[in-house]
């Protein structure tokens, strides 16, 4: 590993400027994403109670909220307002997922809606294979930089600039705080069985890899397997059983046909979780001006 492999893992900048950038596996630099998934196995190292289920399950729940609900609806799609404390606290939670910074996040999927199972789509199934578009696409060297043009709308936030800069640092603040949280709760509730390793284990390596894999289905099946009730000129799909384990995100075709509304779900049966959160936070005064279904919508 190189000092440029390095900075560029420090610093997400590092490889704006590179020229003809590689489309292979980046195996260098994707160290940290190899290590995480063989650092599932220090589970058989720490205690477990079912303690450490739930905050498995908190921890992955909160953090797909903040990518559903902000890094798609609001940074990508701009489907509700809220304020600049919000926006960076949710920007913050989102990252923390280990899924790049906002600004990243946002270019790359504005992208993917511009040139949907097109050629230009970076993780289009259709294209490439299933793994290609699951994860083997933001793996390489050509997809790892933010492309700027896309987002030029919030560059002038600072600190969302920050996050992305330095993708690193949410989640190790994140990843920390479990720890922390792991260590007081040995202490003052120790019937739970929660300590600074298990809590971490659980609460942040576990749930980082179940939420990895739940978030990158929506690029990898949601385009092969589902109903198709709108004709969208590409293959995006509904499946309820993706929409299940993102909050709603499944509704997939339903978003491809119009994507510029608060919901995902258009029909009652269609649940969608992350609308339901956003609504409540609107009647919090956290959020605002809901962009709504067309009413002449089929």
């Amino acid at each position: 590993m190189n000092f440029k492999t390095i900075i560029a893992m420090l610093d997400s900048d590092a490889l704006d400027q590179v020229e003809n950038p590689s489309d292979e596996t980046d195996f260098k630099r994707i160290l940290p994403f190899i290590l995480l998934h063989f650092a599932a196995l220090s589970a058989l190292l720490v205690s477990f109670s079912w303690a450490c289920v739930a905050l498995l399950a908190l921890s992955y729940f909160i953090r797909m909220f903040a990518i559903t609900g902000f890094y798609h609806r609001y940074f990508s799609h701009k489907t509700f307002k809220t304020t600049r404390p919000v926006q960076f606290f949710f920007a913050f939670l989102a990252c923390a997922s280990v899924q790049r910074g906002p600004l990243w996040w946002a270019s790359h999927h504005r992208q993917h809606h511009r040139f949907s199972d097109k050629e230009e789509d970076a993780h289009s199934p259709v294209q490439r294979s299933f793994w290609y578009s699951h994860m083997g696409w933001f793996l390489t060297e050509k997809h790892f930089p933010t492309n700027k043009k896309y987002v030029r709308d919030w560059m002038k936030f600072k600190e969302l600039v920050f996050l992305n800069r330095f993708d690193w640092f949410a989640p190790v603040v994140y990843a920390f705080s479990f720890i922390v949280f792991g260590k007081l709760s040995s202490v003052y509730f120790p019937e739970l069985g929660l300590n600074a390793g298990n809590s971490f284990v659980w609460g942040f390596i576990i749930s980082t890899l179940v939420l990895y894999h739940g978030t990158f289905t929506i690029n990898s099946l949601a385009h092969k397997y589902g109903s198709r009730p709108y004709e969208t000129g590409d293959q995006s799909r509904n499946n309820w059983f993706l929409a299940m384990i993102t909050l709603g995100e499944g509704w997939h075709n339903n978003h491809h046909h119009f994507p510029n509304t608060i919901h995902q779900g258009f029909r009652k049966r269609e649940l969608d979780i992350t609308y339901y959160i956003l609504y409540l936070m609107k009647c919090l005064g956290l959020v605002s001006d809901f962009k709504p279904l067309p009413k002449n919508l089929k």
